[in-house]
């Protein structure tokens, strides 16, 4: 059994239906309950719920002081590779764009954690291009060596791999694996993702279940929102992540949200998702899961991170740069997306303190 078997008997459009069909008692009767299940979850990102986006950011904002106290966790992620394989539409790594490639080299690599070093992370997420020539299992493991002993904690985001490949990586010292299915609209990935080892839907929908079984301590979910209807995408994200939970027990779980940003020839978001919606979908997967973390990256602007801390928020980036090289090495080199908040570390530690609020800037100590 595995995540598939259970997503195969749901349809798309079913689930639609089901979710703009919620009523206010459905609403209400997901606030009043304390166990929350999928059903209430589809209640909470319903239309009918807009009337209680604020009982929603109340309870949000205490079911997280009581989990994860008043802290926000720091994190800066590091490039190493904009070469893929993948022809993606809504991406500037997209195999059929035509620009400048580059790969960090080891000394790259270690000026690029020289800068990182400076701004007092301690906590890193490694991201790459899906190109399995250049960037694999044993560019990973170098990359890890050269940089394990200058971070408390190390994640990727990479391509998705085999277990026993997962297992080498929590090995040399990764502590978290974040994959996002894009989009849960089985029909129209293909549309999304024509040429590449990223077209194959099922693939991508069983790699979590891979890296559960490989004993890494992190799994994070998500979807890419502005592809299809945030609605029905984000209630997937959250069935897959419930059968997670319960089948993964001793593994923690982050959900991410990222929307659609302006990269080279990519197109247009296919849905707009508006701040108020992506304030209601962060209240509602607290209100779901007290203990998954919810992580809210430089994508978003100046004014939504100002005021979403309080919500339910448990990790935030800050001075990111979303090119290889691009802290010190390349500042130019060809960046996924743009970020849209530039502020520096120090500006978003310092709006986290005025929030009556703590920057952390790892999440767990190796002698523990």
């Amino acid at each position: 059994m595995n995540f598939k078997n259970i997503f195969d008997t749901y349809n798309w459009d079913e689930q639609k239906a089901s979710i703009y069909s919620k009523s206010t008692r459905d609403v209400e009767a997901a606030l009043n309950t304390h166990k929350r299940t999928p059903e209430d979850f589809k209640a909470l990102i319903s239309p009918a719920a807009v009337p209680y986006l604020e009982e929603m950011a109340r309870v949000s904002h205490e079911l997280t002081k009581k989990r994860f106290g008043k802290t926000i966790q720091m994190y800066a992620p590091m490039y190493l590779s904009n070469e893929c394989n993948n022809i993606c539409t809504y991406c500037g790594f997209s195999l059929d764009n035509k620009v400048k490639r580059k790969t960090l080299t080891d000394t790259e690599i270690l000026k690029e954690v020289e800068f990182i070093k400076q701004q007092g992370f301690n906590h890193i997420l490694l991201v790459t291009g899906e190109a399995n020539h250049t960037v694999h299992l044993p560019y990973f493991k170098r990359a890890i060596e050269l940089i394990r002993s200058h971070f408390a904690n190390i994640s990727i985001e990479v391509q998705p791999l085999e277990t026993n490949e997962y297992k080498e990586l929590h090995e040399a010292g990764v502590y978290s694996v974040l994959v996002y299915q894009e989009t849960y609209h089985k029909e129209v990935y293909k549309q999304y993702h024509p040429k590449g080892k990223k077209s194959n839907f099922d693939y991508r929908l069983e790699t979590p279940d891979r890296i559960g079984r490989s004993g890494i301590h992190k799994i994070g979910l998500g979807v890419l929102l502005g592809l299809e209807d945030w609605r029905i995408d984000s209630f997937f994200c959250a069935l897959h992540l419930d059968y997670l939970q319960k089948n993964y027990w001793q593994t923690k779980y982050s959900v991410s949200f990222p929307r659609m940003r302006p990269a080279e020839g990519i197109i247009e978001p296919n849905v707009i998702v508006t701040d108020k919606e992506l304030v209601q979908l962060l209240c509602a997967y607290r209100l779901f899961s007290e203990d998954v973390e919810l992580s809210v990256s430089t994508r978003e602007s100046e004014h939504l991170r100002n005021n979403i801390i309080p919500l339910g928020v448990t990790s935030m980036s800050a001075g990111s740069k979303t090119n290889p090289g691009g802290y010190a090495v390349e500042p130019e080199s060809l960046e996924q997306f743009e970020i849209s908040d530039e502020r520096s570390v120090e500006e978003i530690s310092q709006l986290i303190k005025r929030s009556g609020y703590e920057p952390v800037y790892k999440d767990w100590e190796k002698t523990f």
